[in-house]
């Protein structure tokens, strides 16, 4: 679930764009759990989950963008 900025690097973009609606699903099932009112194991995973989300974003942003920072 937590990725490093490293290991997002070395994927494909096939890969992380697989990765990406990986990730989404599973958050908008715990979301969703919790607006039920159900309890959750890990509350810190909801953030783990968009830290991830953001990370893959970021680098296949730069990759579209070229590279350049």
């Amino acid at each position: 679930m937590v990725m490093k900025m490293s290991e997002i690097r070395k994927m494909k973009d096939e890969d992380l764009k697989k990765k990406l609606s990986e990730l989404k699903l599973e958050l908008m099932k715990d979301l969703a759990n919790i607006r039920m009112g159900r309890p959750i194991k890990n509350p810190g995973k909801i953030r783990a989950i968009r830290k991830t989300i953001a990370r893959i974003l970021t680098v296949l942003n730069e990759r579209r963008a070229g590279g350049k920072r």
